[in-house]
């Protein structure tokens, strides 16, 4: 299980580099499902892993312009605060139940992913942003990603490229700092109630490093529209799994009924939308 471990980190490396999130997305299921290891270990070790292999990537991107640095470090520091939080509030919670919530955090982020941005959410603004938006946006997302080890890069990078309007590129070498301070907070408050196997997270760090600085060789070169898509039915397809281990199975299906009634709501409500706009003159 160990090499399919390593491999699995590899993609990692590659989601962080090429996304600028998803890296405790796919740690925390790699080290529960095929490391074996307790759901809190596991959260806490894909904090260090995906911290590190975040900072290594960050530099590639400082070097090709793409960090905001004021923006970054801000919204870092505000989020090591929301971290530390929700890593010592993570104590009083049982384990099923911070993976349900992980599960709950991927499906919903898969959906973002899925159906991306507006066209009239493009990116208008290419210097820094507000301090006061940047520490509300930054304590919020820390606290969640400190609590359920997940939601790093995939709510940072939307809140700087929709909310903020960075450009994409600019909003994920950014989301990288802001990750990789965030995430040794959330550690930092995990370290005081669990133990971490630090061979093991050594081993996944190495081989998440590997993958991100592959992943920074292929950032820009596949269409993005492309990449987040077959990324997001990828999350969504690992939420579900994560979802079923710690739901009953009637829950499961009551759950997956309701999802698809959802989603069939959403996709009629959204042909309709689209057939009105068709239909009007030009």
């Amino acid at each position: 299980m160990i090499v399919l471990t390593l491999l699995a980190a590899v993609l990692v490396g590659l989601a962080l580099a090429v996304l600028g999130g998803g890296g405790s997305i796919l740690t925390v299921p790699i080290l529960v499902y095929l490391a074996g290891q307790d759901p809190k270990q596991a959260i806490a070790m894909s904090l260090f892993v995906v911290g590190v292999t975040s900072a290594v990537g960050a530099v590639s991107h400082a070097r090709a312009g793409r960090v905001r640095w004021r923006t970054g470090l801000v919204f870092g520091a505000a989020g090591m605060a929301g971290a530390y939080g929700g890593g010592r509030l993570a104590q009083f919670i049982p384990g099923t139940w911070l993976l349900m919530g992980f599960a709950v955090m991927m499906i919903a982020t898969a959906v973002a992913m899925i159906r991306g941005r507006r066209d009239s959410a493009q990116a208008k603004t290419h210097g820094e942003l507000s301090v006061g938006r940047v520490v509300a946006e930054g304590v919020a997302v820390g606290a969640v990603t400190g609590l359920v080890g997940a939601g790093g890069g995939f709510l940072v990078v939307p809140a700087l490229a929709l909310l903020g309007g960075l450009p994409m590129a600019v909003a994920v070498g950014t989301s990288l700092v802001v990750i990789a301070m965030k995430s040794f907070a959330g550690l930092a408050g995990y370290l005081a109630t669990v133990h971490i196997d630090w061979t093991l997270a050594a081993l996944v760090t190495a081989a998440a490093v590997a993958g991100s600085l592959a992943g920074g060789r292929l950032a820009g070169r596949i269409p993005e529209t492309l990449l987040r898509k077959g990324f997001g039915w990828f999350v969504l397809v690992m939420g579900g799994f994560v979802l079923a281990q710690q739901l009953p199975v009637m829950y499961w299906v009551v759950a997956a009924v309701l999802i698809a009634v959802g989603g069939g709501a959403w996709l009629a409500q959204r042909k309709r939308r689209e057939m009105r706009t068709g239909s009007r003159p030009r």
